[in-house]
């Protein structure tokens, strides 16, 4: 048997499934941290992702107390008139803990979680802005379009606009994706450059193209999964859901062209699996796997592409490790980075558990699931 362990303490991988290697890491998570402790000390996507990861499992398994532990995070953070207290506004980043608001709002019918809403997501309407009309993806990065930014901003606006009935939303952010793929596809790889500043004035950006150097893995692994949160709720008719269905298709099937075939894995930088200083990274590989086996799920890949999800999901949960009290540690997470050339994604450091990362794991393992029924 394949198994993954300490030395203290022996936990066969083979032995949960999906969903349940999906409990033991939010159980995990939230025996280390109260939920009012997450940190950062405001409000982040590094908890929006994980409680993201949290809320699919709650949904699944309709257990309380996973819908008990996010409730009490934002209520950390929510002030009775719905204003958000230590929300950077100028950063897409904190925009995006706002998309648990409504299951909050769904559950309880509490207005301060739709005033909470209507504080955050109608700065989109204002966002400072390239020439081109991209969000700049923080206040002090001007022109910076990252991928990133599709996550904290695209679903959280889209289900606004459908659960409020604010259809400009769906245009808006249509608009940001097509853009962002627009300028970030390298023709040859059909990959996605980590960022794109139209200025080129950015000391990483392209003097010719205002492009990142490099396909950084999540960075690109964000932008599936928010086009694939954003069809939950945007109209099948929309005037671009054509056109994002393809761009979700090129996508998905060009990385798969990159999954390492001995460990089902993809590498930090996705296209320099090569060169021997590079290195697998469970994040990405997570996020690749989630978006694959959901696409599968709607229909907008072949059932053949599964066999790319369950190998890569196998590939994650092969190197996980245990401490001596049986919780769950997922290594090789890239801590969080700015854009910057192969030697700096290549020297970032790593963690374990890390928010993002968990919650990355989290998703994958929510989606695997329903693919395993």
């Amino acid at each position: 048997m394949n198994v993954s362990e300490s030395s203290t303490n022996k936990i066969p991988t083979e032995a949960l499934t999906p969903i349940q290697w999906a409990e033991k890491a939010c159980e995990t998570l939230m025996a280390k941290f109260e939920p009012e402790l997450l940190p950062p000390e405001r409000f982040h996507y590094h908890q929006g992702v994980f409680l993201s990861g949290m809320e699919k499992v709650w949904r699944l398994t309709q257990k309380e107390q996973y819908f008990d532990y996010i409730k009490r995070w934002v209520d950390s953070h929510i002030l009775v008139d719905g204003s958000v207290l230590k929300c950077k506004t100028d950063e897409l980043d904190d925009i995006q803990p706002g998309v648990l608001l409504f299951t909050l709002y769904e559950q309880t019918g509490d207005e301060r979680y739709k005033k909470a809403l209507y504080n955050l997501v109608p700065l989109l309407k204002s966002w400072e802005t390239n020439q081109s009309g991209g969000f700049w993806h923080k206040g002090h990065y001007p022109n910076q379009m990252w991928l990133d930014g599709l996550y904290m901003a695209g679903p959280i606006a889209v289900q606004f606009g459908k659960t409020f009935g604010e259809s400009d939303y769906f245009d808006m952010m249509a608009y940001q994706a097509i853009l962002m793929e627009k300028h970030t596809k390298d023709p040859d790889t059909g990959l996605l450059y980590h960022g794109w500043d139209e200025t080129k004035a950015t000391n990483w950006s392209d003097p010719v193209t205002g492009l990142a150097p490099e396909f950084w893995g999540r960075a690109i692994g964000w932008y599936p999964v928010a086009l694939l949160e954003m069809f939950d709720h945007l109209p099948e008719d929309h005037k671009d859901k054509k056109t994002l269905t393809t761009i979700l298709q090129d996508l998905l099937i060009a990385l798969t062209k990159y999954q390492d075939p001995d460990t089902g894995l993809w590498f930090q930088v996705v296209d320099k699996g090569h060169l021997s200083d590079n290195w697998l990274e469970n994040s990405c590989s997570s996020l690749f796997v989630q978006a694959i086996a959901k696409a599968v799920r709607l229909g907008y890949l072949d059932d053949k592409y599964l066999e790319y999800a369950w190998k890569g999901y196998q590939g994650v949960i092969d190197t996980l490790k245990f401490d001596e009290n049986g919780n769950v540690l997922i290594g090789n997470i890239c801590i969080g980075t700015g854009i910057g050339d192969y030697a700096h994604y290549i020297a970032r450091p790593t963690s374990e558990n890390d928010l993002h990362g968990a919650g990355a794991f989290i998703l994958m393992c929510a989606e695997m699931s329903q693919a395993a029924k």
